[in-house]
């Protein structure tokens, strides 16, 4: 058993706990189980569910049992915790959706096939959705005192706003979820709750839900938001959130985004997310400090998550595109790799037929790609040294493009002057 709180204490992962005093022995006793919630409410996960997701990896390597809740049940409601209005709720099919695109992406985190500390996923409809409203009322709502909820920040904050109020759907999410957390500790010996800081509320009304019903003391923990340093949240794009489904955010637009963190913010994302140990994270911030031009911290932080997240497959897309987009000649790649790469890119279908006999001159190839506007303006794109084919500069107007020049099984790369691209892909008839 390593020491799981003092790791995460020095990764800056511990925001507060329900007793810093005596919670490291009791961790330090014997494997515990402990679980993390999500709301599926989207059918991906995103960069902000990283930090549970770590969390939880850390606590299963220390020796320690996780289990993913993915609430089916809370997702019908949302969360009010850290919202100024309420959530729109999402319908039955969509939710059961996103929770199943979301235990897929779990797995890649978490071991759930060790035999003794394998990770448990859980969906909370399976318990929440059999009871009727009048039980809940009786088993779980009378041990709710009111006051106790009106105090938590979570429904203060909601209540003393004037623009929005708190319906009372809202208001019953935290008996949900504390009654996930009574659920968890009676069939799984569960007895630690992790979260982000503004689930605060919600861990401690579960914590007293198991007080009152069945006599026992359960724990809670929270991390840190995740912010950047100066205070806005992590993770957003300009399209959106940073999903980590390869489908919605590709490897390598994934890997740019660490890429280009702010300097500021590196040695805090290397402890947060990474599997480096101490003494490697200090030194790959000392060496950043020495020369920051040089973005070593980005790039390690850049693999290692892309690695994690997109596997080694992604991680070499990712860098490869890195090295196209810097002008690195384009061969030997999979047709699936090229529209990993090139996702933003205009493409355009051909017939196969095109690349026989003579082949394609390379001016109407430029033309059917839409990087010329006519063959005037692709003869001079040429003729000023502007036209590639995959990053290798075409330097006649009469030269043709046949199967040799495809950068993978069906499609070749065209680029007009240092940022304009354009797939074809050359199909049979």
């Amino acid at each position: 058993m390593s020491d799981v709180f003092a790791e995460l204490a020095w990764r800056g992962l511990i925001h507060q706990t329900t007793d810093d005093a005596h919670l490291p022995g009791w961790l330090g006793e014997r494997p515990r189980t402990v679980y993390a919630g999500f709301d599926p409410t989207a059918d991906s996960l995103h960069v902000g569910h990283l930090m549970a997701l770590t969390i939880l990896r850390r606590f299963q390597q220390a020796g320690h049992r996780p289990i993913a809740l993915v609430g089916g049940a809370t997702g019908m409601i949302g969360d009010p915790s850290g919202k100024s209005e309420e959530r729109q709720l999402l319908s039955e099919d969509a939710l059961r959706a996103n929770v199943e695109g979301m235990q897929s992406q779990m797995r890649r985190f978490l071991d759930f096939d060790d035999p003794t500390r394998g990770a448990v996923l859980v969906n909370n409809y399976d318990w929440v959705g059999r009871f009727g409203y009048l039980e809940f009322l009786r088993d779980v709502g009378k041990h709710f005192p009111v006051n106790v909820m009106l105090a938590k920040d979570s429904v203060r904050n909601r209540l003393e706003r004037t623009d929005s109020g708190l319906s009372y759907t809202e208001f019953s999410y935290m008996l949900l979820q504390a009654y996930d957390f009574v659920h968890l500790y009676r069939e799984y010996d569960c007895q630690l709750q992790v979260g982000g800081s503004d689930q605060w509320g919600n861990i401690t009304a579960g914590i007293d839900l198991a007080r009152r019903l069945d006599g026992v003391q359960l724990h809670g923990m929270t991390c840190p938001l995740l912010t950047k340093a100066d205070g806005t949240k992590m993770g957003k794009t300009e399209s959106g959130a940073l999903w980590l489904a390869a489908e919605r955010v590709g490897p390598y637009q994934f890997y740019q985004y660490w890429i280009n963190l702010e300097d500021a913010d590196v040695d805090k994302c290397l402890r947060f997310f990474t599997d480096l140990d101490r003494p490697r994270i200090e030194a790959v911030v000392a060496e950043h400090l020495e020369d920051p031009s040089r973005r070593t911290g980005q790039r390690c932080l850049a693999a290692e998550l892309t690695r994690l997240v997109h596997g080694e497959s992604g991680l070499r897309i990712a860098q490869r595109a890195t090295e196209i987009f810097f002008g690195a000649e384009i061969s030997e790649l999979t047709d699936a790799e090229l529209v990993g790469i090139f996702t933003d890119v205009p493409s355009r279908e051909l017939p196969r037929t095109e690349l026989a006999g003579e082949g394609l001159a390379i001016v109407d190839a430029l033309c059917a790609s839409g990087l010329a506007k006519s063959k005037g303006d692709a003869r001079r794109t040429i003729d000023q040294g502007g036209a590639y084919v995959n990053n290798r500069r075409a330097d006649s107007i009469d030269r043709c493009l046949g199967p040799a020049d495809l950068a993978s099984e069906t499609m070749m790369v065209l680029r007009a002057g240092k940022k304009r691209y354009a797939l074809l892909r050359f199909v049979e008839p």
